[in-house]
């Protein structure tokens, strides 16, 4: 040992006080990493929930960082005692050249601390929208959703966005409040229909998809309260009337969750085409054109006066 101390001194040109303090800190790192590999081993033998695995080797991952810090900086006090002054100067030079970094740390604290979004949640962040799957120190990943896909479903890329983002980019979460989201369904009919009974069935319809809803959104509701000003009236599904320039509107209102949104929309829209296929005096409206030939018209008229 003596020997490789030696060795690294002249080699260096260091007092043999740094050489033992360079080798301490690395046998700190080392140590430390190798507690870190045995634990998530242990953990890996003991759960298959990707969920816990990856908190246990996020959260391992910060106690080791955390901890080399306290002890390299407990071993090395005394040799930055007499440097302090420089090391001030050096980091604000620092802190204002790596300002976008500076922010992305502060942004990741703000993450852990106040929690606008955790590991799961699904989250717009500007114009990206997807859930939450992994946040670091400078970054945060989401899996998209939307954009080309349409109803909210992945689109299969990832997302990497600076945290500092958060400070300066309007957020949205969809799994916070009561964790519900209000969808609509709108059904145009034509005006010769009978809009009453249409109507009457869509009701049964949506009832019978999302009633069980309103309950669980109610206790949420309860509980978000307490965190933020939430309330509503009324969460039973309803179906709204309105008249457009090519007929009646009927729009379905409900509240689904958001990673449902397009399954809820398929059985809806299923059993809407069902039953508005027994109903013959019920007609879906659509866009249509009308052709005048009036050159034709024209010619026909003539030869009825010729005639006469």
């Amino acid at each position: 040992m003596n020997r490789l101390l030696e060795t690294i001194q002249e080699s260096s040109g260091l007092s043999p006080d740094v050489v033992k303090k360079i080798i301490a800190s690395i046998g700190i790192i080392l140590v430390l990493w190798f507690i870190r590999i045995v634990i998530v081993r242990i953990v890996w033998k003991q759960t298959e929930d990707v969920r816990i695995r990856y908190i246990w080797q996020k959260s391992l991952s910060y106690i080791i960082v955390f901890l080399s810090i306290i002890f390299i900086s407990a071993l090395w006090v005394n040799a930055f005692e007499s440097v302090g002054t420089y090391l001030g100067l050096v980091s604000a030079g620092l802190a204002i050249a790596l300002k976008d970094l500076v922010t992305n740390i502060a942004g990741w604290v703000f993450i852990i601390i106040r929690r606008p979004f955790t590991l799961g949640d699904r989250v717009q962040i500007g114009n990206s929208t997807g859930d939450v799957i992994d946040i670091r120190a400078f970054q945060f990943s989401l899996m998209e959703i939307g954009n080309w896909v349409d109803a909210d479903q992945s689109t299969g890329r990832v997302i990497h966005i600076p945290n500092g983002k958060i400070f300066t980019e309007t957020q949205a979460n969809y799994s916070k409040g009561f964790q519900h989201i209000w969808n609509e369904i709108p059904v145009l009919l034509t005006f010769e229909s009978n809009w009453e009974k249409a109507k009457a069935i869509m009701k049964k319809i949506v009832n019978k998809h999302a009633e069980h809803l309103s309950e669980e959104a109610k206790k949420r509701i309860k509980e978000a309260s307490r965190k933020f000003m939430i309330f509503y009236t009324t969460l039973t599904p309803t179906v709204y009337t309105s008249v457009k320039d090519s007929g009646v509107l009927l729009t379905v209102r409900y509240l689904c969750e958001p990673r449902r949104r397009r399954g809820s929309e398929q059985v809806i829209w299923e059993d809407i085409l069902r039953e508005f296929a027994k109903n013959s005096d019920i007609d879906f409206a659509y866009p249509t054109q009308r052709f005048y030939n009036n050159l034709l018209e024209g010619k026909e008229g003539m030869k009825r006066s010729d005639k006469n």
